[in-house]
C-alpha cells in the first residue's frame, strides 16, 4: 500500500468538502489503483486528507491524468496558505485498519528517527492494544523516505475515544508507548477530524 497525505488551511469548509465529493464523483471512476481517502477539517480550519493506493507507480498514473491535473488547479484555490504534501512507501494497518463507520478519526503527523523501530514497536504492542482500546477500530502507520510519520487512526466515537484515553494502561503498554513517543523528533501534531469524510470505490 502507498499513502498520500495532504493538508492546509482552507477558509470555506463546505467548498472544500464538495471539491471533495466531486473528484470521487467524476474523478474517482477512473482512478488508477485508488483504495479510499479519509479526509476532515480541523477545529482550526486545518484540510487533511490520508488517499490510500496500491502502490506509488498507480498513485504517480493518477496524478498524471489530465483530468487530476485540472481538478488539483481548481482545488488549490481553495487553500490560504502553502499544502504540504507527504508520500509514504512505508504502510502497516493495525487491527482492523481504518473504516468508513469511524464517528472520529485522528492523525498524527510527526518526525521519526527510526522508522524499522517504530514498525517494530506497533507490531508488538497491537494484541495489546485490542483487547484495552475496544474504542480504537484500528488505522494505519505511514513513513515516508525521510521518516515524515503520518498515522491515522479510528475511533468508533470522539467520547469513547477520550474515555480509552484516559485509562491506565498496563505497565507492558505503558512502557512500549513511552518507546514509540521517544522516537518522534520533537512533540507530534494532533488533528482531530470530529467529523470525518469518508470516500470509497
Amino acid at each position: 500500500m502507498f499513502v498520500q497525505v495532504f493538508q492546509g488551511r482552507v477558509a470555506d469548509v463546505t467548498e472544500a468538502r464538495q471539491a471533495l465529493d466531486r473528484w470521487a464523483r467524476d474523478l474517482a471512476p477512473g482512478s488508477h489503483g485508488w483504495l479510499g481517502t479519509t479526509a476532515g477539517v480541523t477545529a482550526d480550519g486545518t484540510l487533511v486528507a490520508v488517499a490510500r493506493f496500491e502502490s506509488r507507480e498507480e498513485a504517480r498514473r493518477n496524478s498524471d491524468r489530465p483530468e487530476q491535473t485540472q481538478w488539483w488547479m481548481e482545488t488549490a484555490k481553495l487553500f490560504s496558505g502553502e499544502v504540504a504534501f507527504h508520500d509514504c512507501d512505508q504502510v502497516d494497518v493495525y487491527l482492523r485498519g481504518g473504516s468508513d463507520s469511524a464517528g472520529f478519526v485522528q492523525v498524527i503527523e510527526g518526525r521519526v528517527r527510526e522508522p524499522e523501530r517504530v514498525r517494530e514497536v506497533l507490531r508488538r504492542i497491537e494484541p495489546d492494544l485490542d483487547g484495552c482500546r475496544p474504542d480504537l477500530i484500528g488505522g494505519l502507520a505511514a513513513v515516508s523516505a525521510d521518516g515524515g510519520y503520518v498515522e491515522t487512526a479510528y475511533f468508533s466515537s470522539e467520547e469513547e475515544a477520550r474515555q480509552g484515553e484516559s485509562k491506565e494502561l498496563p505497565a507492558r503498554l505503558r512502557e512500549a508507548f513511552e518507546e514509540l513517543m521517544g522516537q518522534f523528533e520533537g512533540a507530534p501534531v494532533y488533528h482531530d477530524l470530529r467529523e470525518p469524510w469518508f470516500y470509497s470505490p
